[in-house]
Formats: C-alpha cells, sequence, structure tokens
C-alpha cells in the first residue's frame, strides 16, 4: 500500500504533534488526559478490527494510518487527513499501519453539539446553505493551523495548572478551525436544534436507549417529528444504514461485551439485547464479527492474553 506523504508545510507540525502525543502515550491504547474530551491513542503494531460506536468527535492521526468501515464503506486516514464524526455511528476500526519504531499515533477530541452551537452564534457562521444531509463521518484535509491549535493543546499536558484556563480556549480555537473548514456545512448542521441532522441524532439516542424493544419506525418518526419515509431516507444519508440495522448493531455489539465481560453464555446474551431465536442471533453475529459466538470469543480471550 502506497502512503501519501503530508505537505512540507505540515511537516513541522505534525513531527511536534507526534513527539507529544508519543511522550503523553507512552504505552498502547487509549489514554485519558486531564484536559476533559481529549484522548491519546498509540499502537506499536497493526491491530485486529475493532466494532466500536464512535461519539461524535475529530480524530487526527500523527503518525501511522488506520482504517475506519461505516456499513461497508471505507475510511483510511493518515497523517494528510482528518476524520471528523458528527453523530455516533457503529463502525468497524483497525490501525493498519504502525511498527515499534514508528507506532500508530492519535489525536482524538470529542464534540459537544452545545459548544458548537455557542461557538457558531458568537462568530456569527452562518448555517450551511444546503438543508439536506450527509454522512455522519467524513475525512478532511489537516490545515496547518489546526494542527497547530492540537499541538498546543496536548502541549499544555507538560504544564497542569494552565489546563483550567488555557484547555477551553485552544478548545474554541480548535472547533473555530473545524467550523470554517471543508468539513463546516456538516459540522454547522451538530449545531442546529432544527436541522434533519438533529433530528437523526434525537433518533440515534431514542435507539441506544430502546435498541433491546421491538422497533417501531412508526413510533420512533413521531418521536422525532418526522414522517416514517422521511427517517428512513435522512437516517441511511447520515449512517448509511437503515434505523433498524442500526439497532442490530447496538444489539450485537452489546452482546459481544457482555459474553466477552461477563462471561454470558450466546443464548443469555442474545435474550438480554432482545433476540427471541438464538439461531437468530448466531447466524447474524456471525455475519457481523466473521464467526460464532463461541468461536469469536474464544478468539478474542486468546488475543488479549497475548497483548496482556
Amino acid at each position: 500500500m502506497t502512503t501519501a506523504r503530508p505537505s512540507s508545510a505540515l511537516n513541522p507540525h505534525l513531527s511536534e504533534l507526534a513527539t507529544l502525543v508519543k511522550r503523553h502515550a507512552p504505552t498502547d491504547g487509549l489514554h485519558a488526559t486531564a484536559i476533559p474530551r481529549l484522548v491519546l491513542i498509540r499502537a506499536s503494531e497493526p491491530t485486529l478490527p475493532l466494532h466500536a460506536l464512535h461519539a461524535p468527535a475529530l480524530c487526527i492521526v500523527a503518525q501511522g494510518r488506520k482504517q475506519v468501515l461505516l456499513a461497508g464503506e471505507s475510511y483510511v486516514y493518515g497523517p494528510d487527513q482528518c476524520l471528523v464524526a458528527s453523530v455516533d455511528l457503529p463502525v468497524t476500526g483497525q490501525v493498519i499501519e504502525a511498527t515499534t519504531a514508528r507506532p500508530y499515533l492519535c489525536f482524538r477530541l470529542d464534540l459537544e453539539p452545545g459548544q458548537l452551537g455557542a461557538l457558531m452564534m458568537e462568530a456569527r457562521l452562518e448555517a450551511p446553505a444546503s438543508r439536506g444531509v450527509g454522512r455522519g463521518l467524513a475525512l478532511g484535509p489537516v490545515g496547518a493551523p489546526l494542527l497547530d491549535a492540537t499541538a498546543r493543546l496536548v502541549r499544555l499536558l507538560d504544564t497542569p495548572r494552565d489546563i483550567p484556563v488555557l484547555a477551553p480556549l485552544v478548545i474554541r480555537e480548535i472547533l473555530y478551525r473545524l467550523l470554517s473548514g471543508e468539513n463546516s456545512a456538516r459540522l454547522r448542521q451538530i449545531a442546529l436544534a432544527d436541522s434533519r441532522l438533529e433530528s437523526i441524532t434525537r433518533a440515534i439516542h431514542w435507539l441506544k436507549a430502546h435498541y433491546t424493544a421491538p422497533l417501531r419506525i412508526e413510533r420512533l418518526a413521531r418521536t422525532v417529528h418526522m414522517s416514517p419515509s422521511a427517517l428512513h431516507h435522512h437516517f441511511k444519508s447520515v449512517t448509511a444504514m437503515s434505523p433498524l440495522q442500526y439497532q442490530k448493531q447496538l444489539r450485537l455489539q452489546e452482546a459481544r461485551r457482555l459474553m466477552l465481560a461477563q462471561a454470558m453464555d450466546a443464548a443469555m446474551a442474545g435474550h438480554s439485547v432482545g433476540y427471541e431465536s438464538p439461531s437468530q442471533f448466531s447466524r447474524e453475529y456471525s455475519r457481523l464479527f466473521g464467526a460464532p459466538p463461541s468461536r469469536d470469543i474464544a478468539r478474542l480471550r486468546e488475543s488479549l492474553a497475548v497483548t496482556s
């Protein structure tokens, strides 16, 4: 695979960001920081595919490359691009380029719609011209001003007493850069309470809260004040899947967690997340994770034992 090279103008910023992430994420894994909503990630080798619910966030890779799959769509990015997720999405993520000498290093800042909305009003940023909605996941170029701000935010971890005063200011700058960049239309939609994206976000929150219950599209549509056909159309535009497919992903991911963390057997885990038929649960589980429940969990435990 050919690795795209970032422009020379970005190299100093990327080098500094990589150095900072490496220092504050000294071991592989996810590292919460003293700065709220800032997470640093490191991997010394390519990883197995990880199924997870990706929250709204900005992700910038300082070193290495990653692939994210959303309902079969592939998003591959490295230091030349950033990933922006605008809603909660069930995705499969995999680090595809990393070595011990040059580990995968990632900056992730979780996004808050309320903060984006307040900044839009303060900066007098206009609503997007189009009222349509696009994918809730997008790649965009990383400019030098955005990289400079992210490096300054991580640098604050070296001076913890400065964090309460300076971190909110730098985060505001990062959000402003995002709202002014190529993904601005999508991000500005997050902040608009009356936008279709906000309606889809409410539908997603409802599904997360009621994923074990039978799904009635008409009821969900009434809850978010949309017609069933409009809900289905716009939900699929944002998430690349129907509400039923989204609910299925939530159920299967939670069942996998229950079997791995609480040692539940497949029948109990499937029933706990809303499946009445064990055979249907096993069939759909195999389709998503590539193996029947017992074999998949055994494989996961073996891989965790090797890396621990």
